[in-house]
């Protein structure tokens, strides 16, 4: 993975200032995948963007993730550490960009949602209709085609269960047992949403710094940017002192 220097996440800092979740999510994936065509990322299966985004963020600010969580049962404030490398290697998808499976005559292929199918089918009216019908490669029964609306209810469970097994990433859920009550909490762990938080702290703290030394020493933004954390961090330190 390309590490994108300072100015490069300030400005992908600055561009997601001004957009919604979905949006800073896209940002991030292109910053941790710029091998990639910029149009082609909102197509990765979900799993594969989410273990690429735990890939950025142990890049960016190291392997261990700080988590807090409220007891669902006593309310007590749990505190806790991840290891974002372990979610990065082992939440990917299995390889494999469509689950294929046959029950009660039915032969399904369906592809695996990415993103921009998520973000689509949350705006129909009927969301888990709306994603079926998007990512429903083909549908036999009997061998006669059909469409998304024809697919009974066991299918479409068995269909959501192989896709879980594909793209595990596609959904991490936490289950925390409380050291207060013994009460197990469970939580999604959005990373989009806990990398954006880190990365807007990051570049206000940033440009905090870029200010002083800019007061103290004149020097523009691209030139406090050049310098490495550890000599920006001396020359504040000097400056304290003064």
């Amino acid at each position: 993975m390309a590490i994108t220097g300072a100015a490069g996440l300030l400005a992908a800092w600055e561009a997601g200032l001004a957009e919604a979740p979905a949006g800073r999510a896209l940002l991030l994936h292109r910053t941790a995948r710029p091998d990639l065509d910029a149009a082609a990322l909102p197509a990765l299966p979900v799993g594969e963007r989410e273990s690429d985004l735990f890939a950025l963020r142990r890049a960016l600010f190291g392997e261990r993730m700080q988590v807090r969580l409220e007891c669902r049962a006593c309310e007590a404030d749990m505190e806790f550490e991840l290891d974002a490398a372990q979610f990065a290697r082992s939440h990917g998808p299995t390889g494999e960009n469509a689950v294929r499976l046959t029950q009660d005559g039915w032969d399904i292929a369906f592809r695996l949602p990415s993103a921009a199918d998520l973000t689509a089918a949350a705006r129909a009216a009927d969301p888990r209709a709306a994603l079926l019908a998007r990512c429903l490669v083909s549908a036999l029964h009997e061998g006669t085609p059909q469409g998304a609306d024809a697919v009974p209810a066991p299918v479409q469970r068995r269909i959501a269960e192989a896709v879980e097994a594909a793209d595990p990433g596609a959904d991490v859920v936490l289950n925390i047992g409380c050291p207060e009550c013994g009460t197990a909490t469970r939580a999604e762990l959005d990373i989009a949403s806990y990398l954006w938080t880190e990365l807007d702290a990051w570049a206000r703290d940033l440009l905090l710094d870029v200010h002083l030394l800019a007061t103290a020493y004149g020097w523009s933004e691209p030139e406090i940017l050049a310098l490495s954390p550890l000599r920006r961090r001396y020359y504040l330190e000097l400056c304290a002192d003064v």
